[in-house]
């Protein structure tokens, strides 16, 4: 009897070099993020001419701007499970339609409930992209790169974020609020036919007991050169998971990981989201002019962009969370000296550009070291939850900034505080021991 050829798909893709399929899948992924980015930050930009509009207080939109907040929380902690049940391509497809569709329907919003609800739902399809993206490029990237890779597709959401005020500052002069939610559901709808042109996960398929054929026909795409006999079996190296998906972010040694991965999440976004939602605002309070707040501030995401090249590069090479911890401690060390800078314009732009890449790119390095810490299997369930759990920061954090201002603490004060998040994000990122998550029995 003639022996089966076994190949390992992991092995296969990890000896690749980076080339125009790398590039397509990372791409098309993140343009999904850029869209998810440009609807999730969109309605701060919007807030004021909709208030003008109805007639409505700061503190009426409030519950507005959070319901979003609350949706993208409750779409990762679902959709994540969900495509580690069925598929990275469908759930990420779906999610970037649900988004679009319901971005449209926003459009139409004439009440305080009516956008509430809307922003609710769209939330859903928001939260549930984010982690299918991170967990389908992780999982085509070459090891040696894979962390610059993710980093990089990441970028796409904070290029969409800022793309957001661009935009809103164009159209509504012109066509009013409700255009920019036309535009944003317009612009997923068409993305959505192009991610169909997406593969789907290979070690997925394997681990599902994908048919031979296909696997074969997504092999080729990724690497020409490797000849595929008839009668090949095909594994990925690692273990199914069986029974409820979430019940196993805590089985086989993982519980620490998990947890110690929530904790980092959390911190993460409270204070990222804390910066992003109140800087311009003390910035201008504490003397700047409100061009040069804004300003300022845009280097915090410039600064963001720039740490996915430099800190990608240092992760693949250490493929540690010692790189995360000194990040975060960096972050920490930064945000406390932007309350020190006064109303210097040099020194407030260096040190806010100092804190975007510490704080935006430990983020960012935190996507990419999640998706590697956790086996396919439960890979988007482990990125999604933790994303999940950091989505309660995000909505915790501006809630303690306007809390804060409100005490009157002096500025230099409000940034000790915003000071200790990271420190924490830190110590956890010490701690952590991804291997465990990863053994097979």
């Amino acid at each position: 009897m003639k022996a089966t050829l076994s190949l390992d798909l992991e092995q296969v893709i990890d000896q690749q070099s980076f080339g125009k399929f790398h590039f397509r899948v990372a791409a098309l992924c993140a343009v999904s993020v850029l869209l998810d980015g440009f609807d999730a930050q969109v309605m701060g930009f919007v807030a004021p001419s909709l208030a003008q509009q109805w007639h409505i207080s700061r503190a009426a939109l409030s519950p507005i701007l959070s319901s979003g907040l609350l949706g993208m929380l409750l779409g990762a902690l679902l959709f994540g499970p969900l495509a580690d049940r069925f598929g990275r391509k469908p759930v990420l497809v779906f999610c970037t339609l649900w988004f679009g569709i319901f971005s449209l329907l926003t459009s139409r919003a004439d009440s305080v409930q009516s956008m509430l609800v809307l922003r609710l739902i769209t939330g859903f399809g928001l939260g549930g992209t984010m982690p299918n993206a991170i967990a389908l490029t992780a999982e085509y990237m070459p090891k040696r790169i894979r962390a610059t890779g993710v980093m990089i597709m990441f970028t796409g959401f904070t290029i969409g974020a800022a793309a957001g005020g661009l935009v809103a500052a164009a159209l509504i002069p012109h066509f009013g609020w409700q255009s920019v939610f036309v535009l944003g559901g317009l612009l997923p709808c068409v993305a959505a036919v192009f991610l169909f042109g997406l593969p789907e996960s290979l070690r997925f398929l394997v681990l599902k007991g994908g048919e031979d054929g296909r696997l074969a026909n997504i092999l080729h795409k990724v690497a020409p050169d490797v000849k595929v006999p008839p009668g090949t079996s095909f594994v990925a190296g690692e273990r199914r998971e069986r029974g409820f998906v979430v019940k196993q972010l805590f089985a086989l040694g993982r519980a620490k990981l998990t947890l110690l991965l929530w904790v980092i999440y959390f911190m993460s976004l409270l204070d990222l989201f804390f910066l992003n939602s109140w800087l311009p605002t003390i910035l201008h309070d504490a003397g700047l002019s409100l061009r040069q707040a804004i300003l300022i501030t845009t280097m915090f995401q410039v600064g963001g962009a720039v740490a996915s090249i430099f800190l990608g590069r240092f992760i693949d090479r250490m493929t540690s969370y010692r790189v995360l911890a000194w990040a975060y401690l960096g972050a920490s060390v930064c945000v406390f000296l932007v309350g020190a800078a006064g109303t210097s314009v040099v020194l407030g732009t260096i040190v806010v550009f100092a804190a975007g890449f510490c704080v935006i790119g430990a983020q960012t390095g935190a996507n990419a070291l999640t998706a590697e810490s956790y086996p396919t299997g439960i890979r988007s369930t482990g990125t999604g939850w933790a994303l999940g759990i950091g989505r309660i920061g995000s909505i915790v954090g501006p809630l303690v900034g306007g809390l804060l201002l409100s005490s009157e603490l002096e500025v230099k004060r409000v940034f000790w505080v915003a000071a200790v998040p990271p420190l924490i994000a830190a110590a956890a990122s010490f701690v952590v021991t991804p291997q465990s998550g990863k053994k097979t029995p």
